[in-house]
């Protein structure tokens, strides 16, 4: 992959061949998909980079969102978060929030987080950026998905989050719960829940829970998937 101010230059993952995706193209792409939010082309960098790495990134966004906020022509029904970035650069971050917040009619993103950087460091980021934005301006922070992450960014002000651990650890049979065991994770493709005909979570009301037991999936992620037991 290439940066450059022209946009993102890449090699498909489908058939080889060499692409560019420029802010104005990744917006024309996310309107064609009827997005009710649309994020901003940014250009990140790793969290654990030099802080000289982070001017450059930085700026490059700001000069990306103003192109992608040019070719946003569908703005009663779909919406343009920018994305904050600025690494774990607090001055930068400032920057970045002081040029960004003029574009952010209905809410804004913190980027280039969970990338390997010390949770201290990463919490402190995420609830500077917090505290110098509007009060009242919707804030998603990306890549966001452990529960204690969530929470401490929830009480730093953060809305939104996502992430892949949920999905990505609930395909090798892991359930995040209210048990405080093992730091809320239930790890269902132990042996322990062979015959655990109990719920994912006791007095859970979700369609899992209400339909399938820890057994079930147990079953269904191990080798005898051709002996999965009955639901509840």
């Amino acid at each position: 992959m290439k940066v450059d101010e022209e946009g993102v230059n890449f090699r498909s993952p489908h058939n080889g061949e060499q692409m560019l995706l420029t802010p104005e193209h990744s917006i024309n792409i996310q309107q064609a998909l009827g997005s009710d939010i649309m994020m901003q082309l940014d250009h990140v960098v790793s969290s654990v980079s030099d802080d000289s790495d982070f001017k450059e990134p930085m700026e490059r966004s700001v000069r990306w969102l103003d192109r992608c906020d040019k070719v946003h022509n569908n703005r009663k029904k779909q919406i343009l978060f920018p994305i904050i970035q600025g690494g774990l650069n607090f001055e930068l971050r400032k920057e970045c929030i002081d040029k960004m917040v003029p574009y952010a009619e209905y809410g804004i993103a913190i980027g280039g987080l969970s990338g390997g950087e010390e949770k201290e460091g990463f919490w402190k980021t995420v609830n500077f950026c917090c505290k110098h934005l509007p009060e009242k301006l919707p804030k998603y922070v990306m890549g966001v998905g452990w529960q204690t992450d969530m929470v401490l960014c929830a009480l730093s002000g953060a809305d939104m989050f996502d992430c892949v651990y949920p999905t990505r650890t609930a395909r090798f049979g892991t359930a995040l719960v209210f048990e405080n065991a093992n730091n809320g994770e239930l790890h269902l493709n132990r042996q322990i829940y062979k015959r655990d005909f109990r719920p994912v979570e006791e007095d859970c009301t979700c369609r899992t829970c209400k339909n399938y037991t820890r057994a079930f999936i147990h079953a269904s992620i191990g080798k005898d998937k051709d002996k999965i037991p009955i639901t509840i």
